[in-house]
Formats: C-alpha cells, structure tokens, sequence
C-alpha cells in the first residue's frame, strides 16, 4: 500500500496494517562490537576454511574459492575473528559493500581485514538488516563516507555509525519474508537456467561427437559425416579500408562479437590516427578469432554486419553452403578451440600468432546442409529459452530493486 505523508520517518511502500513511525538507530546498538579478520602468516592445502572477498557467490561464500590456514593459528593468531553460524561478513576495503552470511559448512572459519564481522544481538533481525546492508541507503553512505586512496574502504567505526531507520520486530519480518521470496524465485529462476546451460552443454556434445543424430523427412539417416580442411569451408578475408559510414569502426568484444564501441572499449580519443589508417573489412557471418585472446571467448561470428575492426584479428570467409547458426556453435567448441591452440607461436602475451593458413589445414567431420540446420534450430531453441528465463531474471532483479527503494527509508 502507498502512504501518502509528509512524514520522513515511513516509507513510500509499506503493508497496510503498519502505521508506525520507523525508529532512527545505529548499526552498533544493534550488535555486538564490530570486529575484522587479520590476515595469516600462511596457508594450507587443508585446515580451517580462510573467507576471501572471492569467495563470495550472492550473498553466500563458495568454499571452493576460499582458502585454508592450520587449526593453531585459527586459535591462536587469529582468535578475535573467529566466525560463528549467521555472522554477517561486509567487506571493508576493495569491494566495499560486497557481503555474505556465514553458514554451518564453512565452520570452523575465518577471514580477514577486507571484511567487517558483524554479529547481531537478536537474530530475528538477521533478515531484514541483511537487506538494509544491500539497500540505496548503505550504499550511499559508502559512498559518502569511504575513503579513495590506492584502495577504497571503510574503518569499523564508520560501519558501526550507520544510521538507518528500523520498524517494530514484526514488521521487519514481514518485509523481510517478502523481500526473500522475491529473493527465492530468483535463485530458483537462475538454477533453472543453469540447468538449461548444463543439457545445452551435453547435447552439444553428443551431436556434434556424432552420438546423436536426426532423420529426414521420411524418417531416413542423413548421410555420413564428411571429413573436410577448414581451407574447404573457408577462406582467408584480408581487405583493409579507412573507416567509414558503410563500414564502421567497431569492437570485437569477448563472447558477443562485433558490436559499437562502448566507453570502455573505444579510445580513438587517445589517437588522431587522421583519415588514411586503415582497419579490416568483416561482413555478416565472417568467422573471426583473436590469436592472443581465443581462449578467454576472443572468437565467433559476425552477427553485425559490414563493419572495420583491428587489424590484430583474422577474419574469414564461410564459401561454401553453410548453415551460419550451426557455424557458429561448431568452430567456437573448445576442442575445435584447441586444435588451432597448437599452432600458437610466441612466448609472450601480446605477440602471440596463430596463422590463418595454419587454421585452414584443420580437419572437421561435417554434416550435410539439411542436417546442420536442425541442429541448428535445436539448439537455437535451447538458446531462446535460456534468454527467456534471464530475461526472467533481470525483470526479478529490477522488481526487488524497485522494492528496496520503496520499502527502505
């Protein structure tokens, strides 16, 4: 229910069978004296769980990202922060705002400085003040408040000066029960996606082993696999040409393709290069990799369009009749990936090579036309699914920040 009111102290958005006015306090009254971690001497293969800002995953802490130390100094060194069930972990220096909540697998735990532990006297509260730490209100305090210098942060005192309004018990449980099941659904919306992510992954792997394969029309087999060079599927696109209106200067960006230069890609401003520096030429559906990135997702095709990009990449034609949707799963799989990795020359980042002609050579199997475009579909439509449940997610996402500026003071 909106609240219409001059009132400072209730927020916008509130259930309608509260009516009080929130209660202005401060981090500190509502927990035990805030402490920090220190970081240890050494670590071990195994031994007590080490929490690192890394370790985060939402608001929980992966234990495969965390670290170890041995059980003396877990007791003894770093006996001040050692970490009980349902600590609040905020971090403090780098990634100031980050923060996660110490469950029962991770103990016996510890951390260290970058995290302010924060132990509440009633539990009750666990909930809600999880979302107040997460709110426009902390995070413009941090903003306020931290201090920038080679590493941004917050000291213990700050964080435990932070002022917020706070309703009766029972109303932060009602905000917080409804906060958390937008919360569950989007945890269960993106394990759904994972799981789409997971079967994709596999029945990629069996049709293009071969291991799965479909029928015709008449419910007959396609023709066996044809063994073929990439020089038969593909040739070698080397036109170079200033930028211009017909073919603009864009990105190559990992994991998306060719696409505008965004602020963070594009630094022509640092380079009057005039009107005659040339680039390369790519049309729609040119096959494209990064010899020095092809490993971290530098590789794919052109879904753009006519368009200049670096000349540091290498650019090809598909000639022969193929299915541009199947292509462009089919060269991007990582043992088609490490085939051409074994022709990468140089020692150094940066000047790596991986020759064109090199890559011609390459041997696939390849189905024929009609064959490639079901699979195509298939997988398109796995994909169409999987954008249908982010999209799910990101509109989840939107709605619970929507409700944190409403609901919070």
């Amino acid at each position: 229910t909106h609240i219409e009111t001059d009132k400072q102290l209730v927020p916008a958005l509130r259930f309608k069978e509260f009516d009080e006015e929130w209660e202005l306090t401060k981090l500190k009254e509502m927990c035990e004296p805030i402490t920090k971690g220190t970081t240890p001497k050494k670590f071990v293969d195994n031994g007590v769980t080490f929490i690192k800002i890394e370790g985060i995953k939402g608001i929980n802490f992966n234990k495969e990202k965390c670290l170890f130390i041995d059980e003396e100094t877990h007791l003894k060194e770093l006996k001040r922060s050692i970490l009980k069930v349902n600590d609040i972990l905020f971090a403090i220096a780098g990634s100031v705002g980050k923060l996660g909540i110490v469950t029962e697998d991770l103990l016996p735990a510890n951390t260290n400085q970058a995290f302010a532990i924060i132990r509440l006297k009633n539990l009750k509260s666990l909930k809600f003040i999880l979302q107040v730490l997460n709110s426009r209100t902390m995070k413009k305090y941090i903003y306020q408040s931290m201090s920038v210098g080679a590493q941004p942060n917050l000291n213990l005192e700050q964080m435990g000066d932070f002022k917020f309004l706070l309703p009766s018990l029972e109303e932060q449980q009602k905000i917080a029960s409804f906060l958390s099941a937008v919360d569950d659904k989007v945890q269960q919306l993106t394990k759904k996606k994972e799981l789409l992510e997971q079967y994709k992954k596999g029945v990629m792997q069996q049709l293009f082993s071969g291991q799965l394969r479909f029928k015709d029309e008449n419910e007959n087999p396609y023709p066996d696999w044809e063994e073929k060079k990439m020089g038969d599927i593909m040739a070698v696109r080397n036109d170079q040409a200033p930028k211009s209106e017909e073919y603009p200067l864009m990105a190559f960006i990992k994991h998306v393709g060719v696409a505008p230069k965004g602020e963070r890609y594009n630094r022509e401003f640092l380079v009057n290069d005039g009107d005659g520096k040339k680039y390369k030429k790519t049309e729609y559906g040119d096959f494209i990799y990064s010899s020095n990135n092809l490993d971290t997702g530098s590789i794919g095709l052109n879904r753009y369009g006519s368009a200049c990009i670096s000349p540091v990449y290498s650019i090809f034609q598909i000639k022969e009749l193929c299915d541009y949707q199947f292509i462009s799963k089919f060269l991007v799989r990582k043992s088609f990936i490490n085939k051409m990795l074994r022709f990468r020359q140089g020692v150094v980042y940066g000047q790596w090579k991986i020759h064109e002609s090199a890559v011609l050579t390459i041997k696939e199997k390849i189905p024929c036309l009609e064959e490639q475009q079901k699979i195509a579909t298939y997988l398109s439509s796995i994909d169409t699914k999987i954008e249908a449940v982010n999209n799910q997610i990101t509109q989840t996402q939107t709605f619970k920040k929507g409700l944190l500026q409403q609901m919070f003071v």
